[in-house]
């Protein structure tokens, strides 16, 4: 992944949905939220895409305000909206007339000096996946301590 600058990831998106599909996609920004995102302060904890009138739209992300900024800076949570093609806008919307489906942003980034979102097509994990998940990483964790105590000797 050369010239990309992660900003930041959703890494509670990857516990709490099980991704199916993921795509990249822009978005329209007004200047001070690029300054304050070069500066890292976004939040996509709580964010959520949805497709409104044929167009796709990043709801409740939150960017806060830009520290030199003046009268003109932005709203830190208005809706901001994703620049994707209309096939895919359609392939994420039919996904979602799913029940249990909704699309998640997992990751902001640079590319060539332009912010992307990378947005997935997730399923909503029960307690016991969740739980699952947990373990297997343990088990893999420890499997590889393992290892490397092996490998020292």
């Amino acid at each position: 992944m050369s010239g990309i600058k992660i900003v930041t990831k959703n890494r509670k998106a990857r516990h709490e949905y099980r991704i199916e599909e993921t795509a990249e996609a822009g978005i329209a920004l007004k200047g001070t939220e690029v300054k304050a995102i070069r500066e890292g302060r976004i939040n996509l904890g709580e964010a959520y895409c949805d497709v409104e009138g044929g167009e796709m739209y990043l709801i409740n992300a939150h960017i806060s305000p830009y520290s030199h900024g003046n009268q003109q800076n932005h709203e830190p949570r208005r809706r901001r909206k994703l620049l994707l093609h209309k096939h895919e806008i359609r392939k994420f919307d039919k996904a979602t007339s799913q029940q249990g489906y909704t699309i998640v942003p997992l990751m902001l980034y640079f590319k060539r000096g332009i912010a992307k979102l990378e947005i997935g097509i997730g399923k909503g994990k029960k307690l016991h996946d969740k739980r699952e998940d947990i373990a297997e990483r343990d088990t893999k964790r420890r499997m590889q301590q393992q290892i490397n105590k092996y490998n020292r000797r």
